[in-house]
């Protein structure tokens, strides 16, 4: 929840005009009222248009206040966010309601990106890999080779601090491993490190095994921090 309109546009003035960002393989997140004033700043470009949340209803009806898939991708977005760490805390999303994200934001062609992650105190008490299946477990016999999972660790979300990366390629395997074992999918699903990813740390992190890309929060803020994360992941391509 940032930025205003004249901010919102100048935030995407600069990856537009900047060859390291402007890449089919980087998308913007923008609230959802700024979202038709993103598709027309992006138009032309390579840049992706992704949504932060979406509905759990379907269909169109009296539902005061949600964005559904259809309306999402009637406006050009192609990716959502799903299952956010902040999405849990502070709206209690479950399982439940983050399947029925999932089979819309699929539905309507969207990719959804979900999210999945362990508190500080479920991973000092060793049962992060149960709580990260478990999360996983909504992708159940759906086509997970159309989703882009993304990792966070949720004590280390806009904390400053940053899992090793030895801990970020055990859960990154740990995910891959799941998917293949639980669904069935090739082995090219994508996973995606969030949690604290800044210019000093991007190619260190995107070079760890089993890491396809990052999903950045606050640094996304600064375009000039993004565009040097989007160099670093430029390097992997």
């Amino acid at each position: 929840m940032n930025t205003r309109q004249a901010s919102a546009t100048a935030l995407l003035d600069a990856p537009v005009a900047n060859p390291e960002t402007n890449q089919p393989w980087v998308a913007v997140a923008m609230p959802a009222v700024y979202l038709s004033q993103g598709q027309a700043r992006l138009q032309g470009s390579a840049i992706k248009l992704a949504a932060q949340d979406v509905s759990g209803f379907a269909q169109d009806g009296a539902y005061t206040g949600e964005i559904s898939a259809a309306m999402l991708a009637d406006v050009g977005c192609q990716y959502v966010l799903i299952g956010h760490s902040e999405r849990r805390q502070y709206f209690a999303e479950d399982n439940q309601l983050l399947l029925q994200k999932l089979q819309h934001a699929l539905a309507a062609g969207l990719t959804p990106v979900l999210c999945v992650g362990e508190t500080l105190a479920e991973r000092e008490s060793g049962i992060y890999l149960q709580v990260i299946f478990s999360q996983l477990s909504v992708l159940s016999g759906l086509d997970v080779s159309r989703v882009v999972i993304a990792y966070e660790p949720v004590w280390a979300i806009g904390t400053g601090r940053v899992a090793s990366l030895p801990q970020i390629a055990e859960i990154h395997c740990e995910i891959k491993k799941w998917c293949l074992q639980n669904n069935g999918c090739s082995d090219n699903i994508r996973v995606l490190y969030g949690g604290s990813v800044k210019a000093e740390n991007a190619e260190s992190i995107l070079k760890t095994e089993n890491v396809d890309g990052a999903l950045v929060g606050g640094a996304s803020l600064d375009a000039g921090t993004f565009g040097l994360i989007c160099r670093a992941a430029g390097k992997m391509i």
